[in-house]
């Protein structure tokens, strides 16, 4: 397999009214958390540009670039990408490993009606591990080491079939942007999409595509 970028447009999309007030209120949650210092035990925690992933959504659907509707963010926080791809007509699920962050992003979703599962699992799928390695992280498979390379047989969630997800997203720290990759495509099919969150107001999408070789 391989990986392929997709331009994304330098002038996005500006949020509808619905999509901007998700957002106003998902904010006004997470500064409340973070007000009473609830952030404390979640350090890593920091939020992408929910204009500019509101706005790549919007181009990828636009230029019928998705080859279906199931969206999945690894690592979803309080959930606020997720309600965006929901509003956005996607079937929609965040995995999120912290409890407390899941429980408050299932209220805001049930709170607003909104359709997305928030699932408590890791991003790494059962037999993936993460490990320090140079530059950055490493993704170490049941059956390969990456980088990108290679065959790691049909990987699950708990409450998921990665095989299902149309476009990924991620907001990655630096170190594991790589790594990210590898994971994307160790558990994507052909066709599918990733999108990342890169910071400074930058998204880099990347589609799965089959290569010559396989």
């Amino acid at each position: 397999m391989a990986l392929e970028e997709i331009i994304l447009p330098a002038n996005g999309t500006a949020p509808p009214q619905e999509i901007s007030a998700f957002i106003k209120e998902a904010n006004r949650r997470a500064d409340e958390f973070y007000d009473a210092g609830l952030g404390l035990r979640y350090p890593k925690y920091i939020q992408s540009d929910p204009s500019l992933f509101h706005s790549a959504i919007v181009f990828l659907q636009e230029e019928g670039l998705l080859q279906g509707n199931v969206f999945c963010e690894w690592g979803c926080g309080f959930g606020i990408a997720a309600g965006i791809a929901a509003l956005a007509g996607m079937r929609t699920y965040g995995i999120e490993i912290e409890e407390e962050l899941v429980t408050r992003a299932t209220k805001l979703m049930e709170d607003l009606d909104l359709p997305v599962e928030i699932l408590n699992i890791s991003y790494l799928p059962d037999g993936f591990e993460e490990s320090e390695g140079h530059g950055g992280k490493d993704l170490i498979s049941p059956d390969i080491t990456t980088p990108r390379g290679g065959s790691v047989g049909t990987p699950q969630y708990d409450g998921l079939d990665p095989e299902e997800v149309d476009l990924f997203y991620v907001y990655p720290w630096p170190d594991q942007e790589e790594m990210m990759m590898d994971l994307f495509e160790a558990v994507a099919t052909p066709g599918a999409i990733l999108l990342m969150y890169l910071g400074d107001g930058e998204m880099a999408a990347f589609t799965h595509e089959e290569s010559d070789l396989d």
